[in-house]
């Protein structure tokens, strides 16, 4: 195979609200943690063992500002993106690394009655559309990398 491939698909439970930063030119990024969870059997001991593992979900402009809006801490998301990682310095000025998924697209799992929000799924090529179940509303939000547009999708 000559091609490549850098795609991550997640579903886990938020740690913390969204936290955002906003840049001068109107773009913002959204950060928050995502807990996955494994589970299996000590075949020695018979007990059950739960590893969780936590990611660093980054999202831009629409797409982070309807997470800031309508996801919770604990609510459960699904992400889809690429992992990307980041080189910065600490105080002490040693070089640290952070890996990162890069989100394109999310749905979010948890039901509006448990978190109070509405369900979005965002993605790169989709135009906003309301699904025509009430009980399942899903919006979905065109987020080109790179791009900004201050319109919202509903």
């Amino acid at each position: 195979m000559s091609g490549t491939l850098n795609k991550v698909m997640l579903i886990g439970h938020t740690g913390d609200e969204v936290k955002m930063h906003w840049f001068e030119g109107g773009g913002c990024i959204g950060r928050f943690p995502l807990a996955t969870n494994e589970t299996y059997t000590n075949r020695t001991t018979g007990e059950k063992v739960t590893n969780t593992e936590w990611h660093n979900v980054v999202m831009r402009n629409k797409a982070a500002e309807i997470c800031e809006k309508y996801l919770n801490k604990g609510d459960k998301i699904y992400v889809e993106g690429r992992l990307k990682t980041r080189k910065w310095q600490d105080d002490q000025g040693k070089d640290r690394y952070s890996t990162e998924v890069h989100c394109t697209e999310f749905t979010f799992l948890t039901p509006k009655s448990d978190s109070g929000g509405m369900q979005h799924n965002s993605g790169s090529n989709e135009h906003s559309q309301p699904s025509s179940s009430a009980d399942n509303r899903e919006h979905q939000v065109e987020e080109p990398i790179g791009e900004d547009d201050d319109d919202l999708p509903f």
